[in-house]
Parts: C-alpha cells; sequence; structure tokens
C-alpha cells in the first residue's frame, strides 16, 4: 500500500472523512513529522518516523497533519494555537509534537591501571598521551556502550 492510500485509510477510520489529496514522503524534513500545505492541500510525511515495528506512532503523526487538513478545509481553526485544533487532535488520538530522532550516545570508558579510577568520555582518548588524573597512572579502555 503507498503512503497516500495508507492516509486516505487512516482519514476515512478515524475522522470519517475523505482524503482527496496526495500524501509524499519528504526525506528533507529533520525534526517534524509532517506538514500540510494549504496551497494545494498536500501533505508531506517524515519517512525516518515510520518504522515498521511502531506504526502507532506514524499513525498519531498521519492524524496530527489529517486535523490541519480537514480543519482546513471545514473552515475552523487549523492552526497549532488553535482551540478546534487542540479538540479535534485530543478526539482522534493524535499527537502535538514529533517524538525525538535522535540516536542514544555512545560513551568510551576508561579505567586506570594503578588505582581503577574510571572515566567516561563521548570521544576516544589517546592512552598514550593521557594519564590518570588521580595517580597519573596508565589508562586502558574498556567496553564501550550506549548511555
Amino acid at each position: 500500500m503507498n503512503l497516500t492510500d495508507y492516509v486516505k485509510d487512516v482519514s476515512r477510520q478515524d475522522f470519517g472523512l475523505e482524503f482527496k489529496h496526495k500524501a509524499l514522503w519528504n526525506s528533507r524534513l529533520q525534526t517534524t513529522g509532517g506538514r500540510f500545505f494549504p496551497q494545494d492541500g498536500h501533505l508531506d510525511f517524515n519517512p525516518k518516523f515510520y518504522k515498521k515495528d511502531d506504526l502507532e506512532t506514524f499513525r498519531k503523526i498521519v492524524r496530527h497533519e489529517l486535523c490541519h487538513y480537514h480543519l482546513y478545509y471545514a473552515g475552523k481553526g487549523y492552526k497549532h494555537r488553535d482551540k478546534d485544533f487542540k479538540e479535534l487532535l485530543l478526539k482522534v488520538n493524535g499527537i502535538r509534537y514529533a517524538p525525538s530522532l535522535k540516536s542514544k550516545t555512545f560513551y568510551y570508558y576508561y579505567q586506570c591501571e594503578a588505582c581503577g579510577q574510571v572515566y567516561q568520555r563521548k570521544r576516544r582518548i589517546n592512552t598514550a598521551k593521557f594519564a590518570c588524573g588521580n595517580c597519573r597512572g596508565k589508562l586502558s579502555p574498556q567496553n564501550r556502550s550506549q548511555g
């Protein structure tokens, strides 16, 4: 099923209204889940939010954009600050803000061979150049982890 057909299905099931325009993927979007264009009625969606294991979040993003769409064509307040928008978004269980796409940071751990002091760093360090801050002992790399 292509994106436009999916958006049409969501519109019919969750709003009871028809979606009559196109829905497109826009990989240039960085932090937003989607956009509504009142000029021609089409919707853009960020493909980074479409994950097979989390279709419910993507569906909520689609509902959010459809709230803009249907309210605009009904002549009601379709912007984020409008009461009509907030009420409809709550009614259809859409999300107000897109979830963060930032990946978790990897940390590098180093342990002093002399005193056992552990250091956590986001960047690798040159163990030949740097020593322990407590006892000037040699640092040895440990397993890196996600934090």
